[in-house]
């Protein structure tokens, strides 16, 4: 039995399977960030760097922030595949029976990636018309003043809302607008603001300038846990002392901050070896302590609002594959992916081999046997008594003529030679018999 159509079968079903699961990832993926002067665009970039090491070109999309990126990976015309989406973008309720709305978008989550403060900055020289301290304590001192709340289409503007509401604020008690973070923080330095309120990682460059800046002041939410309890994608956390100047003593002493989470949210067809790229990635950039996070407190599986994706969840439960230690990415990715497909591939060979090899044996005599029809039916005209010996005899060098032309595996040579050897006989039956010898007179 020859092994050759196991292989043909083999490399045909291993060709299709590569097709139908597509290991392989595409070279191009773009990630929608925030504003250019944000936390998002600075992690964006290192992201940028650790993809391009596998030969992967990360595009970045700036946006206005969390709810344009959602939009936009929700629009397959956008072509956007990943985006940075802060915690409580989908709904802003309250955690008592709060609904999701957008439950059913087609996205998943690859984690939680970092905090996300709300930072509300307001310049001191206000905060003294309202008390001799210089200080605003209750989030309700804001009535009245100059706030920028965000732009449209970030999720700040719906964080802001929720606590005027729990702090019985309207709408209309601050003079709200829009801007974008840039000419806000501008704003604010040149006092045309009074406030500014921005959810961003402290690595934001505006917040590290901020916190650093003379006359302007951070809010202390001191009721941060309280917040935390009513709205689920909030958490209370601490920004420690000196953790921003440590020979300046900035801040001077621990203050507390509500956060939000941010995720890296992908379309669910991400191909699954960018995903494992990605959360690889997440791993390095935000896995460091931060000004707030403990090292290794991120990225996490934990506080999700969206599904989370099936290869991200095998990279938190068991780490990176074991075989991309020993292997290069492409070709551990490859393995990865094709190792179901091979087993199930060897599942439909094993049947197989009880079936090929009588259909392949069948099929290599019939090349053989059909000629012994022919050579039969010269046998049986043989036998008639008015039998054309001389038109018997052309058929059967045309049949012999024909079977020296049949290939076969060198096996099966014998069954060839078995053809020639009674085509031989038959010829030996065609010749005439020789005249009796006559005796000499």
């Amino acid at each position: 039995m020859t092994v050759g159509p196991f292989v043909l079968i083999t490399a045909g079903l291993l060709v299709g399977a590569y097709y139908l699961l597509k290991p392989t990832p595409p070279k191009r993926v773009v990630l929608a960030t925030g504003s250019e002067q944000g936390a998002y665009s600075t992690f964006g970039k290192q992201y940028q760097e650790e993809l391009k090491r596998y030969g992967i070109e990360v595009v970045l999309r700036p946006t206005a922030g969390s709810r344009e990126n959602l939009r936009l990976l929700r629009e397959p015309k956008e072509n956007v595949q990943i985006a940075f989406v802060q915690g409580g973008s989908v709904s802003m309720q309250p955690a008592e029976g709060a609904k999701e709305e957008d439950e059913k978008l087609p996205v998943m989550s690859l984690g939680s990636m970092f905090y996300e403060p709300l930072w509300l900055f307001y310049r001191a020289d206000v905060a003294k018309k309202l008390n001799r301290e210089g200080v605003i304590r209750e989030f309700s001192q804001l009535r009245g003043l100059r706030v920028n709340v965000g732009a449209r289409g970030s999720g700040i503007p719906g964080v802001v809302s929720r606590l005027m509401a729990v702090n019985l604020m309207d709408r209309d008690d601050i003079k709200r607008s829009n801007l974008d973070l840039t000419p806000a923080v501008m704003a604010l330095l040149e006092g045309k603001l009074d406030a500014v309120a921005m959810v961003s990682a402290p690595e934001s460059p505006l917040v590290q300038m901020l916190l650093q800046t003379p006359g302007i002041r951070m809010y202390e939410f001191a009721q941060a846990e309280a917040y935390a309890r009513r709205y689920r994608f909030l958490s209370a956390v601490t920004l420690p002392r000196g953790v921003v100047d440590l020979s300046r003593n900035v801040p001077p002493n621990n203050v507390v901050l509500v956060a939000a989470t941010c995720s890296l949210v992908a379309r669910e067809d991400l191909h699954p070896a960018l995903v494992q790229l990605f959360v690889q990635a997440a791993a390095r950039v935000h896995g460091g302590a931060g000004w707030i996070a403990r090292a290794g407190q991120f990225p996490t599986a934990e506080n999700t609002e969206f599904p989370l994706a099936r290869d991200a969840e095998r990279f938190y439960r068991n780490g990176p594959p074991a075989m991309q230690r020993y292997l290069p990415f492409w070709l551990a990715n490859l393995v990865d992916r094709m190792w179901v497909a091979l087993i199930s591939i060897i599942a439909i060979l094993i049947p197989l081999s009880r079936v090929v090899p009588p259909l392949y044996q069948f099929r290599i005599r019939s090349r053989i046997f059909r000629w012994y029809r022919d050579l039969r039916e010269i046998e049986d005209e043989l036998g008639h008594s008015d039998a054309d010996h001389a038109r018997l005899l052309k058929d059967l060098d045309k049949l012999e003529a024909k079977a020296e032309r049949i290939a076969v595996p060198l096996a099966y040579t014998d069954e060839l030679y078995a053809l020639r050897s009674h085509i031989a006989l038959v010829r030996e039956r065609l010749r005439p018999a020789p005249a009796p010898a006559t005796s000499a007179g």
